[in-house]
């Protein structure tokens, strides 16, 4: 943590789980996440995903005051739940998954995943394990310039679990996509959980057995 704070108004180089690379001002750090500041955006990341940090051999012109960070922890440490707390209802990009992010907000975060509303996914449910980063969006702007009634206050009527598995098992017998649906085997009909392991149905009627631990996201197809 100490060596965190010695970096502090720096510009640093970030290396992320998925060979990902962030480059620019770290801005604050805690026990568990990081805030660097590039090019006008503020980028949120866990440490769980960071391979390595160090002092940029970049020589470029560090601001000298960057405007307010744009989701503020009530308390003086900052740490990644506290962050997702702040966030609700504010719109955020956040980066899980395969080639693409999801924009939208947060609504309700539970004890290893959150919920998460996207007008192009709408509600999905997001591991607190697998999130490598969130860019808030600035205050004016909302995703894909829609107007606020796209966005439903209470954008769910699924009932939610405590857990990332028992919130899966809620939804046994239905559609599922995992993962943003990046891969068509993991779309399909979700037939049972038993331990760690999942049975889903393709749609080309094949049964696979997809391990709970490693998926990321799932959401219900067209359902709000």
């Amino acid at each position: 943590m100490a060596q965190l704070l010695q970096l502090i108004g720096k510009n640093i180089d970030v290396e992320i789980s998925g060979k990902s690379f962030h480059q620019g001002v770290l801005i604050d750090a805690g026990l568990d996440i990081i805030v660097i500041y590039k090019e006008q955006d503020f980028i949120y990341i866990p440490l769980v995903h960071v391979q390595h940090i160090e002092e940029s051999s970049l020589q470029e012109d560090l601001p000298e005051q960057p405007p307010d960070v744009p989701i503020h922890c009530q308390t003086e440490n900052i740490s990644y739940r506290k962050v997702l707390d702040s966030a609700k209802g504010k719109f955020v990009e956040i980066y899980v998954t395969g080639n693409k992010s999801i924009h939208g907000y947060v609504t309700s975060i539970m004890n290893d995943y959150f919920v998460f509303y996207s007008p192009v996914y709408k509600t999905t449910f997001v591991s607190l394990d697998h999130v490598k980063w969130i860019i808030p969006s600035p205050p004016h702007l909302t995703p894909y310039s829609l107007a606020n009634q796209h966005f439903p206050v209470n954008p769910t009527s699924i009932p939610l679990s405590r857990t990332f598995e028992q919130q899966c098992r809620r939804l046994e017998g239905n559609l599922v996509v995992f993962d943003l649906g990046d891969q068509p085997n993991k779309i399909g009909l979700l037939v049972k959980i038993e331990g760690s392991m999942l049975r889903l149905v393709t749609a080309n009627g094949r049964s696979r057995l997809l391990n709970l631990r490693h998926l990321k996201t799932f959401h219900l197809p067209g359902v709000s």
